[in-house]
């Protein structure tokens, strides 16, 4: 689609995020995701020190509340809104969450809005979900005996292997740094070191991708509250100040296999609209549910051409201490992926590293810092993509 086509975006005007909550992510749970999503509230009220009554504002992401929908929730836990939002875009509801709800405060609509994504992990949800993820899948996927996420990103890691020479020691750094990062995160799942040949001698699951190019399903929470800083003022609170965005659906239709996502498309304006560039952000979470997502968010976020997303990771060290700090709570490929909260992890982490709040994985001087979003995959392409820039003091 030519840029030209797209509309002005017009800055956020004094819009922050904050009260990052992340719950403690369970490798299984006997509790339903309406529990996990209570806990998020509660921990948000603590963060705040605003009662939850006082939340005007819902946003919900989350694979697993049916049979309810959002708006039950309000009934569950007392609360009385003016605005809500439901959220069906997976890896990507996060940014859209942000970008929606923004627009909303900015408007008079809402004044403090609950951005939460929970999911819960009985022994048989994965499985559950696969089974009746999408119509596409179930007509289009399966009949052919490929089904599950796995076999998709297959397809698409072989595509990217074959059209620009990457290697699976070049994915390999990506997850064994990320890895490296989760063991100074206490709510990681992944606790145990991993090298390279680790890595690269993992059981196969389907080919070429190992054990560890996959995210382990779990069950667990991420929140945080969106408000104007006038009312973040007033509560005597701090916060990470949204800066720009961007979203984009089924871009590139015309691709036989998605190499580019939507952020290739909108990136200018993403910079453009924080006035800063690549070479000004601290501090990277990509969304990382398998390693060849991350390598086209470093090629389509500007940090290096199409194609050289191997040797940009070769040539950097992506850990906390590292020159491009990447996914600093080891990303979901080592912390977890909590369902669809794996798209509100890496906003989470942003918030805490500019406002320097994260504590063991806080990386040195952050106070700017990109999270992007991908989400919804069928057989050969996610349909969803996003990012966020957010300023820490001063920014």
């Amino acid at each position: 689609m030519p840029l030209s086509r797209n509309g002005n975006r017009q800055p956020y005007n004094d819009i922050y995020a904050v009260a990052p909550v992340s719950l403690t992510y369970q490798r299984y749970s006997t509790q339903p995701a309406q529990w996990w999503i209570g806990a998020a509230l509660r921990g948000l009220v603590a963060a705040s020190g605003i009662p939850h009554t006082a939340y005007d504002g819902l946003s919900l992401a989350s694979f697993t509340l049916g049979p309810d929908p959002a708006i039950a929730m309000t009934q569950h836990f007392g609360m009385t809104t003016r605005w809500i939002d439901s959220m069906a875009m997976g890896g990507a509801s996060g940014i859209a969450s942000i970008r929606r709800a923004a627009r909303a405060l900015e408007a008079g609509d809402v004044d403090i809005v609950a951005c939460i994504a929970a999911d819960t992990n009985y022994t048989d949800t994965f499985r559950q979900l696969l089974a009746g993820f999408s119509r596409f899948s179930q007509d289009a996927v399966y009949p052919h005996g490929a089904g599950g996420a796995n076999a998709s990103f297959a397809h698409l890691t072989n595509a990217y292997m074959d059209r620009f020479g990457v290697t699976r020691e070049d994915f390999g750094r990506i997850c064994v740094a990320q890895r490296q990062n989760a063991l100074r995160n206490p709510r990681a799942i992944m606790k145990k070191p991993m090298s390279l040949d680790d890595y690269l001698g993992a059981r196969p699951i389907v080919d070429p991708l190992g054990l560890f190019d996959c995210v382990m399903p779990v069950a667990g929470a991420e929140a945080f509250l969106l408000m104007r800083g006038e009312t973040m003022r007033t509560h005597g609170l701090t916060g990470a100040r949204l800066l720009s965005s961007i979203e984009r659906h089924n871009a590139f239709p015309d691709d036989p296999v998605q190499y580019r996502g939507g952020w290739a498309l909108d990136v200018d304006e993403l910079y453009g609209m924080a006035g800063v560039s690549p070479d000004d952000v601290d501090v990277v979470q990509t969304y990382d549910d398998y390693p060849v997502i991350v390598m086209m968010q470093f090629e389509d976020l500007g940090f290096c051409p199409k194609g050289e997303s191997a040797r940009f990771v070769s040539d950097n060290d992506l850990t906390i201490d590292g020159s491009f700090p990447h996914n600093t709570t080891g990303g979901q490929l080592s912390a977890g992926q909590a369902g669809a909260a794996g798209g509100h992890l890496g906003i989470v982490e942003t918030i805490r590293q500019v406002t320097g709040s994260a504590g063991t994985t806080q990386v040195e001087g952050a106070r700017l810092g990109l999270a992007s979003g991908f989400g919804m995959i069928n057989y050969d392409r996610g349909l969803a993509s996003g990012a966020v820039l957010f300023g820490g003091e001063g920014i």
